[in-house]
């Protein structure tokens, strides 16, 4: 039975949705499902990976680790790949792995697929989906000649995974990486907030230019705090300063494939849609009927997202109570 390794990406003790979800697919595929844990508490993870399907964890705890530093995360994930030579290797599409796996790739000779969308995994075969020209087109990436298939799969794209409680992976210690590195990750400085990262959240509510301001935003806090969602931006609101640039949905923003995505006061420029297009619904509410992001919605409301948005947010309070 062929092999497949998923890098795991985790925090505060626990595996990362993005990351659980690969965990199902490889899962799902009736293959050997491998994983591997990088950082302090890499090792506490063995029951949930193996409730998550996973039969063997190769960790490494080391606090060399701790930072992502790609020449020390280089040599342990293509030291991997080299010696166990699975037939397939998943990761999330999160700017540690885009920054990793091209390198990889480059280590170990095999061919490596970003911001894929869908995969169907046959055998040692694996087939997946990707958008390209902004979204504009999706391309079907298949590896003709690649002993190990790498490919890197956008968040939310497909979907939870199922816990088998009581499993536990087989732990395999990693030794640590080399200290004779030429890089050294002295410091990393992170923001203070607390929300979750729009590319793993499971629902986001987005303002644009139509907020007027950086004080309305209190209005999609407030709908977002009822649905347990995170808040989102366009590029147009980020420039003007309103909101900082973590909260940027776009081409040059996040990409993110959430279950429910609100857009409020977004006209839909091709720069914010391809970003949010591959949402599973897709709500759009803005006064203009004709603005192109009723194109892509699922359901649109025309009107005064003033009035709108706390309307919708009373409702959900009556409804999630």
């Amino acid at each position: 039975m062929e092999n497949i390794l998923v890098f795991v990406e985790h925090k505060a003790g626990k595996v990362k949705g993005s990351s659980s979800e690969l965990l199902g697919a490889a899962k799902k595929s009736g293959a050997t499902v491998h994983a591997m844990a990088l950082g302090p508490g890499a090792k506490s993870l063995a029951d949930e990976l193996g409730a998550l399907g996973a039969s063997v964890a190769y960790v490494c705890d080391s606090e060399n680790l701790k930072n992502y530093n790609p020449e020390a995360y280089l040599q342990m994930v293509s030291g991997v790949i080299k010696d166990k030579q699975p037939a397939i290797c998943l990761a999330a599409n999160t700017s540690l792995a885009k920054d990793l796996f091209p390198r990889v790739g480059a280590k170990v000779g095999c061919g490596v697929a970003s911001d894929c969308t869908s995969l169907t995994i046959t055998g040692s075969n694996a087939t997946a989906r990707r958008p390209m020209y902004a979204g504009k087109v999706s391309a079907e990436v298949v590896f003709s000649n690649s002993s190990t298939k790498i490919f890197l799969m956008r968040p939310n794209a497909l979907g939870p995974a199922t816990n088998s409680p009581g499993k536990k992976a087989d732990l395999v210690d990693l030794p640590a990486p080399s200290t004779d590195l030429k890089t050294l990750i002295k410091e990393v400085v992170t923001g203070t907030s607390s929300k979750l990262d729009l590319t793993e959240a499971n629902i986001i509510v987005s303002g644009g230019r139509g907020m007027k301001g950086p004080e309305n935003f209190k209005i999609l806090d407030e709908l977002a705090s009822v649905l347990g969602a995170t808040v989102g931006a366009s590029r147009a609101v980020v420039d003007a300063g309103w909101v900082p640039h973590d909260m940027q949905v776009g081409q040059t923003g996040k990409t993110v494939s959430p279950t429910l995505y609100i857009a409020c006061g977004i006209s839909g420029a091709i720069q914010h849609l391809a970003g949010m297009s591959s949402s599973k619904v897709i709500v759009a509410i803005n006064k203009d009927k004709d603005a192109p992001i009723f194109q892509k919605a699922t359901y649109g409301i025309v009107g005064d997202l003033f009035e709108v948005v706390p309307l919708l947010t009373a409702e959900f309070k009556k409804i999630l109570k």
